[in-house]
C-alpha cells in the first residue's frame, strides 16, 4: 500500500489486537480495505515495548534500575543504535571502532558498593577477555561507564579508555 508510519498503543490490545491485525495484512488477508483496493500481501512491521523509565522526572537515573535496561541505554547514547543483542556481563558490544562497557547494579557478580562497579585493573581484565573473545585484535577505543575509575588518567589514556561516571556522564536525550 505504499505506507509507512509508527503506530503507538497503549494497552494489551496492541498484543491481542494491533500485532495480529497487521500480521494478516502483511499476510494478504482480505478483510478491511484490502480487497476493495486489491492488495495480496507484502511489507513487514517490527513490535516493540517500552522498557522502565531510565530516568525520572527530576533527570536523576530512576532508583534501581535494571542493569539491562541502563545497558540499552548507554549503548544507544554512545553509538546511536539499538542494542541488538541483550549484555551477560559488563561488554556491551563493539560498534564502529568503538566499545563500550557498564560496570553498574554488581554484573559482575560483586554487589558491593565498591565491588564490580569500579574501574580496578582487574574489572579491566574482565571486559579486555570479552573483547578479545568478541573482537579478536580490537584496537578502537573502549568506553567505560562504572561508579568511579581505580585507574590513573595516565593510565586510561595509554589504554584508550574513556571513563564515564554513573550517574552523573549519563545523560538523558533533550
Amino acid at each position: 500500500m505504499g505506507r509507512r508510519y509508527i503506530g503507538i498503543e497503549v494497552g494489551d490490545h496492541a498484543v491481542t489486537h494491533c500485532a495480529p491485525r497487521l500480521k494478516k495484512v502483511i499476510e494478504g488477508e482480505q478483510g478491511g480495505i484490502s480487497k476493495s483496493i486489491g492488495w495480496t500481501g507484502g511489507g513487514g512491521f517490527r513490535f516493540y515495548r517500552l522498557g522502565e523509565a531510565v530516568f525520572g522526572e527530576d533527570g536523576a537515573l530512576t532508583p534501581g534500575i535494571a542493569f539491562a535496561n541502563l545497558a540499552a541505554h548507554v549503548w544507544f547514547a554512545e553509538t546511536g543504535h539499538a542494542p541488538d543483542r541483550a549484555p551477560d556481563g559488563p561488554l556491551l558490544g563493539v560498534r564502529e571502532g568503538v566499545t563500550v562497557a557498564l560496570l553498574y547494579n554488581g554484573v559482575l557478580g560483586d554487589k558491593r558498593p565498591q565491588g564490580g562497579n569500579v574501574l580496578t585493573r582487574a574489572t579491566l581484565a574482565l571486559i579486555r577477555e570479552a573483547l578479545n573473545q568478541a573482537a579478536p585484535g580490537f584496537e578502537g577505543r573502549l568506553v567505560v561507564y562504572g561508579e568511579r575509575s581505580a585507574l590513573s588518567a595516565a593510565t586510561l589514556e595509554a589504554e584508550g579508555i574513556v571513563f564515564k561516571q554513573t550517574p552523573y556522564d549519563v545523560r538523558a536525550r533533550r
